[in-house]
């Protein structure tokens, strides 16, 4: 991402005396000299508000959908949007320096990157995610100094008070995000091969995405879906837009009082343990394991840290949003996660790489 920052002077053209250094100055020989910091980095970080913001704004005025029926000027996009040209053009340019926009002479392009992931009909539509970041994130992200003086979150969004609204306003657009990563999961467990009924047990289904994919690879996966019953509504309903509705069955409640049936072979868990925090995740496990059948895979998807929790950024900086949004929530490493998994009971906790965050965790239910 190129933002703002501050610009070195350019040399003098022309021919310089060689600069006399004394023996004291030399380096040691095979030593390199450490480079001299710059303030660049730090002011790109001061700058970091205004991408999503401009994105969510381009979003708003629909202005990927419009260019994808034709290059159009900022005076065109303007009058089009009832908007100003002055805004326009301030929009369209910082688009083209985020190289989400090209432009020809006095045109705005889509890119190939803006094409697939922010025209709205297409399937991997990213854009809802950006309203969600600047409308419900970012407000509360202002308080984050309160926040870290008390130690209490602004709102505690999974509390069963606030959870059905707050997650029913974002959960769809979680769907594209997820989508291909729960399709590499199926593909490494065969799913596609399956001939037999095989009953998948979706915990915090949301947008329903982890079992709708495994669903898409064989006609012989059913889906149990377990969540809030508003967010349920959406569940379904997305379900019978990716054509599985008659697949899906729904079971409402709090993760640790719904009901999960039985003798699953397989459960997802995508991007919930982070907002349960420790004690509740450990439970969540535990009951997970029973509702499997032997032979059963957990799969559960999340940010996560490595051991020392130095990295990754997105982990660490998901572990603060957190703090902001939950009582006990946190990013945890593989090794906390696998360790509550032996906990409960499932062997061979283990890596899957997918287009994820992080890597997904799977386990099994002994036979």
């Amino acid at each position: 991402m190129n933002l703002p920052v501050l610009q070195k002077r350019p040399r003098t053209i022309g021919r310089a005396k060689p600069a006399t250094r004394s023996h004291a100055d030399a380096e040691p020989p095979g030593e390199a000299r450490t480079p001299k910091p710059t303030p660049d980095r730090i002011l790109q970080i001061a700058w970091g508000y205004a991408p999503p913001l401009i994105l969510a704004t381009a979003l708003h005025y629909q202005v990927f959908d419009r260019l994808e029926e034709a290059p159009q000027t900022a005076e065109e996009l303007a009058a089009r949007c009832a908007a100003s040209t002055r805004g326009f053009t301030a929009i369209l340019n910082a688009l083209v320096g985020l190289n989400l926009l090209g432009k020809t002479g006095d045109r705005y392009v889509l890119t190939p990157e803006s094409e697939a992931f922010l025209v709205s009909t297409k399937p991997a539509y990213h854009g809802d995610y950006f309203r969600h970041a600047t409308r419900q994130l970012m407000p509360r992200w202002l308080k984050l100094t309160d926040v870290v003086r008390t130690g209490h979150p602004v709102v505690a969004a999974n509390q069963s008070e606030t959870a059905p609204e707050f997650f029913s306003e974002f959960v769809e657009s979680l769907f594209p995000l997820n989508y291909q990563a729960a399709r590499a999961l199926g593909e490494h467990l065969g799913i596609p091969k399956v001939m037999s009924p095989f009953s998948v047990l979706d915990i915090g289904a949301g947008s329903g995405v982890w079992g709708i994919a495994l669903a898409h690879q064989s006609p012989f996966v059913r889906v149990l879906a377990v969540d809030w019953p508003v967010v349920l509504e959406i569940t379904r309903r997305v379900a019978r837009q990716q054509g599985i509705g008659e697949r899906l069955r729904t079971s409402e409640g709090d993760l640790l009082d719904a009901d999960f049936g039985g003798e699953h072979q397989m459960a997802t868990i995508g991007h919930i343990l982070h907002g349960e925090g420790r004690d509740r995740s450990r439970q969540l496990l535990k009951k997970t394991y029973s509702a499997l059948a032997p032979g059963g895979t957990i799969a559960i998807s999340e940010f996560m840290p490595n051991a020392e929790r130095t990295g990754p950024s997105n982990a660490l900086i998901f572990s603060v949003n957190m703090l902001i949004h939950t009582e006990a929530g946190d990013t945890f490493t593989f090794e906390e996660i696998a360790q509550w998994l032996r906990e409960a009971g499932f062997e061979s906790p283990r890596l899957l790489e997918a287009p994820a965050p992080s890597p997904l965790v799977l386990a099994n239910k002994p036979r």
